[in-house]
């Protein structure tokens, strides 16, 4: 298949700042020996990646990093309707937008949110602009009581990597979820903890639920 100029000159950019000499003349190679320009692109940016800034989140405690908390989220079997199971719920939309199960992350979210109403094509661009995606855990607050539903508020630290520079990003959020108070005729799915919503938030606040 033949190479175009454009192609040649990004695959050289990328190599130029993914490796070293050796390894610029076997990707020319590899061009000049027919092997297909997108393959060959991906390699390069995956090695680029490798000797990138390491993604080192902030600490516990210090800024930009989670709460010190005494009771971190408790692994293994717990009570799914309590505080410490909306952590791992959390937990587990995370580990799935890291997987980029955008989909099965999306369920994750209430009936009736914007995001859980969302078109699954926008919910999924949402995370394009990162090539990577990580996620610390703090620990829940305590559950609050509002118009027969209860919310919870678990506090996240996200470390990614942007895609279009390869730049390490921080940032912390606050995932508030909400579930159904154990009433009769209330259905088992809502009585689950679903995501209410996901602000911006700072270690140096207290971290409030909202019941909006």
């Amino acid at each position: 298949m033949p190479v175009s100029r454009g192609s040649i000159v990004v695959l050289l950019t990328l190599v130029g700042l993914a490796a070293c000499a050796p390894q610029e003349r076997k990707t020319l190679d590899d061009v000049a020996n027919g092997a297909n320009v997108t393959e060959v692109g991906e390699q390069v940016e995956q090695q680029a990646l490798t000797v990138m800034e390491p993604l080192k989140p902030p600490a516990p405690g210090t800024p930009g990093g989670l709460p010190v908390d005494p009771e971190p989220i408790v692994e293994g079997t717990i009570d799914p309707a309590s505080a410490q199971g909306a952590g791992q719920l959390v937990q587990g939309y995370y580990a799935l937008l890291e997987e980029k199960r955008f989909a099965d992350a999306q369920d994750l979210w209430r009936d009736g949110t914007p995001h859980g109403d969302e078109d699954p094509k926008v919910f999924a661009g949402r995370f394009d602009q990162f090539s990577e995606i990580h996620a610390n855990i703090g620990a829940p607050g305590d559950p609050e009581g509002a118009a027969g539903s209860l919310y919870v508020a678990v506090p996240v630290q996200i470390y990614a990597r942007v895609r279009a520079t390869g730049k390490p990003y921080y940032a912390l959020r606050l995932v508030t979820l909400k579930r159904v108070n154990d009433v009769p005729g209330s259905t088992a799915e809502q009585r689950r903890w679903h995501i209410e919503n996901i602000g911006a938030w700072s270690n140096m606040e207290q971290a409030p639920v909202k019941t909006q």
